[in-house]
């Protein structure tokens, strides 16, 4: 039985396994601390990001933020009201709305994230091309974890993801 004070089975430590653990949790509260100083909500701040990626709909910023419509509604509403997301009907469907990040949004978002995206872009450089797919594969796989947890939740006794 492994000690419940240490790690857990089939977890040994290295550290890159403790340098993305730090990064995992200041990650964590890049989003809270940057939404605050925008004065906007944590929810409202990641419905920007996804804004900021490729436009989606009221339903769909519901699904990726586990929240209801009603709630996803909510913040659809705050951010139109700061001219930060504007709702356009649908290319291709009329009946449906497109939420569309505006230079306002894009602003807000870009403001605060800037200094860290330029120190990750000056990081990068510094790596060679074979560097970086190394890098890539291992983010890559991290990613892939992270997504596991979000598709299976708990895990077994054995730390195997339950199915």
């Amino acid at each position: 039985m492994a000690d419940p004070s240490g790690p857990p089975e089939g977890w040994h430590a290295s550290a890159t396994l403790e340098a993305l653990r730090e990064l995992v949790a200041i990650g964590a509260r890049v989003n809270h601390v940057v939404a605050r100083r925008a004065g906007i909500s944590d929810t409202e701040l990641v419905t920007l990001e996804h804004l900021s990626r490729e436009q989606i709909g009221p339903a769909e910023v519901a699904r990726r933020l586990e929240v209801s419509t009603a709630a996803a509604t909510g913040i659809v509403d705050r951010l139109v009201a700061r001219g930060h997301v504007e709702r356009r009907p649908h290319a291709a469907d009329r009946r449906r709305t497109q939420l569309v990040l505006t230079d306002s949004g894009r602003r807000e978002v870009v403001r605060h994230l800037l200094p860290m995206f330029v120190a990750l872009d000056r990081l990068d450089r510094d790596f060679t091309d074979g560097e970086r797919e190394v890098v890539e594969r291992y983010l890559r796989g991290a990613a892939a974890a992270f997504e596991r947890v979000l598709e299976t939740g708990v895990a077994d006794d054995d730390g195997r993801p339950r199915a």
